[in-house]
């Protein structure tokens, strides 16, 4: 197989050359070279539309939500490519945001990333968590502590487990999401009686009775793959909340010696690594930690040496994490493990900065929701320079449009005035004239949406109020 000569071919952009090779089968299309990337990945990097096109037409994978996907759509040098791969409509607009939960969790399945489990099926291997699998299916936290306990690799040889329909249960497991075969639906359905999945088999004989009902009105058409789309992470989030609860100290759960029965009794979720955060030990997984913030990668992967070990555990090390309280850290654990978390207007700022320190975008964009609803006339500036501070845009937005709402009472406030002048003095090289960012803004809000006579006037009258206050601090823009 040359594919040092498919991997050049793509870079040039030599259709004829990709062809040849693909007709002759000396390459298979979806190969990957050291740097785990595909021939579709170069000619998206390279800018050959043509190229793309083929390989897009001859099975390139391209899906979204997937590892492949979002690295083609951001690497595209074109906007016609980018277009290209949406029109094939395997690219989503969801992959646009790299911090996605479903993201992380396909490429978490897909890359075996800090895996624990392998299982064997009829030859074909399938790397696994074996925190997910608990999480999600009682099933798999029964065998795991049972006829599966201790063992790094499973085979899997009954006649009537079939590999497809394993890594596509797999997928639902994950990602709440399913793909599978026609032909295989039965089997998929065998399996998910078996891990006692009751919403999957309702949702495949569903789906099921509405394939049949599209292909009987529409005679001559051939559904080949039957899709389970998920309505909603819920579920999933609520699953994988286990974790999150199983990682907290005993003496930090909420009711905890309080209850009869608790979520976590008598499960075991396979800890890997322990934070001690404010002398808090919280029994945690690489796996979801590096995958969902490089910060916690580096920290793991690279300093790994620094760490202690748990005496209660020997096997798992121990990461302190300084200035940072259980409180604050909770609210972390449960975003990583989950991707939703409990925010109040108190502890959002604290979150917000422990959130860009930990490399966690999509968190930073939680806490930002959550100040945004408390704006008021007391708050709005402070509010704005966080938002400017920690490049939250949406909330940077909304800020200066609830001030546009009440110009004529914040020109009176000298937290105001202040915030204009900085915002001028940061404009590099600024002349007399130039213009001022949040003076921009503000002038945006209060002109957008003026339609009638009365809206006009008042439109003024905040303009005014604005320029009266430039003009007294000597400024113009």
């Amino acid at each position: 197989m040359d594919t040092n000569d498919l991997f050049t071919s793509c870079k040039k952009g030599d259709v004829s050359r990709v062809r040849y090779l693909l007709e002759q089968r000396d390459v298979e299309i979806n190969v990957r070279d050291k740097w785990d990337s595909t021939p579709l990945y170069y000619a998206c990097l390279c800018g050959h539309e043509d190229l793309v096109r083929y390989l897009l037409a001859n099975g390139a994978k391209c899906e979204a939500n997937t590892f492949d996907g979002e690295r083609c759509l951001y690497g595209a040098l074109s906007d016609a490519i980018r277009r290209l791969l949406k029109e094939y409509k395997q690219i989503t607009a969801k992959c646009m945001k790299r911090d996605y939960y479903d993201v992380f969790l396909q490429r978490l399945l897909e890359q075996g990333y800090q895996s624990d489990i392998v299982f064997i099926v009829h030859g074909k291997s399938f790397c696994a968590h074996r925190c997910i699998l608990s999480a999600r299916s009682a099933y798999f936290a029964e065998m795991f502590e049972t006829k599966w306990k201790g063992k790094n690799m499973i085979a899997l040889k009954h006649p009537l487990i079939n590999p497809t329909a394993f890594g596509s249960l797999l997928q639902y497991l994950y990602t709440g999401r399913l793909d599978i075969d026609v032909e295989y639906v039965n089997d998929c359905k065998r399996l998910a009686k078996q891990c006692r999945l009751q919403d999957l088999i309702d949702d495949l004989e569903t789906k099921c009775k509405k394939v049949y009902e599209f292909v009987s009105s529409k005679p001559g058409t051939c559904v080949k793959v039957l899709t389970i789309e998920p309505t909603g992470n819920c579920r999933l989030q609520e699953d994988l909340a286990l974790l999150a609860d199983c990682a907290l100290p005993a003496e930090l759960r909420v009711g905890f010696g309080e209850l009869p029965f608790d979520s976590t009794d008598n499960f075991n979720s396979c800890p890997d690594v322990c934070f001690r955060v404010a002398d808090y030990n919280f029994l945690c997984h690489k796996a979801f930690f590096c995958g969902r913030s490089d910060y916690f990668k580096a920290l793991l992967e690279d300093h790994f040496c620094e760490s202690e070990e748990l005496q209660t555990q020997p096997s798992i090390p121990v990461v302190t994490l300084h200035n940072i309280s259980e409180d604050i850290f909770i609210r972390v654990l449960y975003y990583i493990y989950s991707d939703d978390t409990e925010l109040s207007p108190e502890n959002a700022y604290d979150v917000l900065c422990v959130a860009d320190m930990y490399l966690l975008p999509g968190l930073k964009r939680l806490c930002g929701r959550t100040l945004a609803q408390i704006l008021d006339e007391d708050n709005v500036v402070s509010i704005w320079r966080i938002a400017k501070l920690f490049q939250l845009t949406r909330l940077e937005d909304q800020c200066t449009e609830y001030m546009a709402k009440i110009i004529e009472k914040l020109v009176e406030l000298e937290e105001f005035v202040t915030a204009v002048k900085e915002n001028a003095e940061a404009v590099e090289e600024r002349q007399e004239t130039d213009s001022i960012p949040l003076v921009d803004d503000i002038r945006f809000h209060i002109t957008s949406n003026v339609q009638t006579y009365s809206a006009i006037e008042e439109a003024n009258q905040k303009l005014e109020a604005l320029e009266s206050l430039l003009a007294s601090i000597g400024l113009e823009c």
